[in-house]
């Protein structure tokens, strides 16, 4: 598994107003979580908002480098400016190599279907992520589910994964993660024969004689 390493300060300044300012200095506010607890904390806006474009969609373990320790994390969460785009805080989780942890995992779905190519039905796509629970090394970046050989009216379950020694999952084994459906043809309905209406003939009568 892929590892980066950070630079990040404790974060004196809390709130909104606090993290407001942080942002306008180019920085971006941040919780390190561990079990119950929580510390605040910041790093570079510059550095953080590459790494998380750079790894949007995989699990990496981050090398959260302290002036005077290190501490191993993931990404939990992360929030984003819905109008500019720009980053706005994230949530870490400090892992120890020692300690089983869950995490959501990303399924990405590889090939073409053989339903869909050759019989023209639609793949549907299921879960997008998974949970599982394993040792930190084992967490894979994220899961490839290769759809190539699905027919029409088959499917894959998390059941049918094969992720590993070492890795548990938790997700129901029973959710479809893709399958392939066959379309449903429209057949128009025959339009009825319309009767010729013959034009009304308007008979005119002979005018009135006027009375003298």
């Amino acid at each position: 598994m892929e590892r980066v390493t950070l630079n990040v300060e404790k974060r004196g300044r809390a709130g909104k107003g606090g993290a407001r300012s942080l942002r306008r200095e180019g920085v971006i506010p941040a919780v390190l979580y561990r079990g119950g607890n929580s510390m605040p904390v910041q790093l570079s806006g510059k550095e953080l908002s590459q790494f998380i474009s750079k790894t949007a969609g995989e699990q990496v373990i981050v090398n959260l480098q302290f002036s005077d320790d290190m501490k191993q994390a993931i990404v939990k969460d992360y929030q984003v400016d819905p109008v500019m785009g720009s980053l706005l805080h994230v949530d870490f989780q400090e892992i120890s190599a020692t300690e089983a942890i869950k995490v959501m995992v990303h399924v990405v779905i590889r090939g073409e279907a053989i339903g869909v190519k050759r019989d023209k039905g639609v793949l549907q796509h299921g879960l997008r992520e998974i949970e599982i629970e394993c040792l930190p090394d084992k967490i894979p970046g994220h899961i490839d589910v290769d759809v190539t050989n699905l027919g029409i009216g088959q499917s894959i379950h998390v059941s049918d994964l094969k992720l590993g020694e070492g890795i548990r999952v938790l997700t129901d084994t029973h959710e479809v993660i893709a399958s392939v459906i066959a379309i449903k043809e429209e057949v128009a309905a025959p339009v009825a024969p319309t009767e010729a209406v013959e034009p009304e003939v308007i008979k005119k009568g002979k005018k009135e004689e006027t009375k003298e």
